[in-house]
């Protein structure tokens, strides 16, 4: 069965009603690692209830429509499925608990031809049910590594941020867990390839890896350490491009250089000295 191009861009997806408590922003920031050093007190804000906040990257989990690929109407390869870019634009603070709706859609699948993939965009805008305000927007790129040849219209993701011809500005080390992806799974992402050997071997992986979203919050710490100072509302926005996947365990080492109010920066794996999120822009405050 191919996937058709028009059903996914048609798709009207149910709007995401989602109470989250403080539990659950503890949960998600314990996923990414934080609070590894229960005495810094900067982790610690992210993961105790007194005085808690979100963490800017949690945007990712908020209003989430689930693994929906996975559905047999739409046709995908879903075990082929890999997550290649994610953004976040953050327009107000995130709240430490709350009722929010999320309300995502497909814009367009280009398909690589056969054999080649394909590449499908999406968007998921963000809502405080309370107040109606937007409080951020995510865009994403998603690669269907087994659906290429389909018949759509072909095409690419936009042009990934140039990273500058020097040496970075600064280099910031953070070790995951090895049962990581066991956790950030808690925060709503079931996808069994990051849980179940079986699945990984069958995505061509030698075991479960990392959700691209949670090294995606690794790299925002690193970012929120360095440049943020622990400040949870420092960040304005985030953009990446994933380009390998990390096994829990392994020790991510995001590079950044500063102009201005801009960070660009990439991360690579200690262990095996290979790129995983490249291309990376963020912007503060």
């Amino acid at each position: 069965m191919l996937i058709a191009r028009d059903k996914l861009v048609n798709h009207q997806f149910d709007d995401i009603e989602h109470t989250y408590s403080e539990r659950d922003t503890i949960l998600y920031a314990l996923g990414l690692g934080l609070g590894a050093d229960p005495l810094n007190r900067d982790q610690l804000k992210f993961v105790y209830e007194d005085g808690l906040k979100a963490l800017p990257t949690m945007a990712v989990v908020l209003g989430y429509p689930g693994f929906w690929i996975k559905e047999p109407e739409f046709g995908a390869d879903w075990k082929k499925v890999l997550h290649g870019e994610q953004g976040v634009i953050l327009y107000k603070p995130l709240p430490a608990s709350g009722t929010v709706v999320g309300k995502h859609r497909v814009t367009e699948a280009y398909d690589k031809g056969a054999g080649k993939g394909a590449i499908m965009l999406s968007e998921r805008d963000v809502y405080d049910k309370a107040t109606g305000e937007l409080l951020c927007k995510l865009t994403s790129t998603t690669f269907l590594r087994g659906d290429g040849g389909f018949g759509g219209p072909a095409g690419s993701a936009p042009a990934p941020h140039a990273i500058p011809d020097r040496a970075p500005d600064t280099t910031t080390e953070i070790a995951t867990l090895p049962q990581a992806a066991l956790i950030y799974r808690l925060s709503g992402d079931y996808n069994p390839l990051h849980a179940d050997p079986d699945v990984a071997k069958a995505g061509g992986f030698e075991a479960p890896i990392l959700h691209g979203l949670c090294t995606f919050g690794v790299v925002g710490h690193a970012l929120l350490k360095t440049i943020g100072k622990y400040d949870a509302n420092a960040m304005k926005t985030m953009q990446v491009r994933f380009s390998a996947p990390v096994y829990p365990g392994e020790t991510i080492v995001t590079e950044m250089w500063r102009d201005g109010n801009v960070v660009s920066f990439r991360a690579k794996v200690k262990e095996r000295d290979i790129v995983v999120i490249n291309n990376g822009k963020a912007e503060f405050k």
